[in-house]
């Protein structure tokens, strides 16, 4: 049995995951209180910025084509957003935020803090803010964009 290699660096993509993935399942817990998901939350923020397409609000939330569809269709059906023509554009559709559903992302955006916040309590007090500003660092820096990889493929075998 070979050994196993020594780690020289923390595990940052393990760390990361395991962070996000316990934080998104708090997120969507309490969102679900005020019949939200973490992306409708994200999306009807983004939504409440400005003028914004489906195509662009699902770059900015990182949804697929798919994903972003069924978001939609949620927060339509909840009565929290509409596709509208777009006032700029004929050809384009928005996705506008109703007044019930800027109530909502307000609400929403209030459990999210509340929900970070708790995450950031693990911390002693003095290590909060440097823990965040490291992180916005990371995520706006070295972290900022994805690198494109081509998924391994097997070559066609001709019969």
């Amino acid at each position: 049995m070979a050994e196993t290699p020594l780690r020289t660096v923390p595990d940052l993509t393990g760390l990361l995951k395991h962070a996000g993935h316990v934080l998104e399942t708090q997120l969507t817990a309490a969102l679900a209180e005020v019949g939200l998901t973490p992306r409708m939350q994200c999306v009807l923020l983004y939504a409440l910025e400005g003028e914004r397409t489906q195509i662009q609000l699902a770059e900015l939330a990182y949804l697929d084509k798919t994903t972003m569809v069924g978001t939609v269709d949620a927060l339509e059906k909840a009565g929290f957003a509409e596709r509208k023509p777009s006032q700029t554009d004929r050809r384009a559709r928005i996705i506008a935020v109703t007044p019930h559903g800027a109530e909502a992302a307000a609400e929403g955006q209030r459990i999210v803090d509340r929900v970070h916040g708790e995450a950031l309590a693990a911390l002693a007090a003095s290590q909060r803010k440097p823990f965040a500003d490291a992180l916005a660092e990371l995520v706006g820096g070295h972290l900022a964009t994805p690198v494109e990889a081509q998924p391994v493929r097997r070559a066609r075998q001709r019969l």
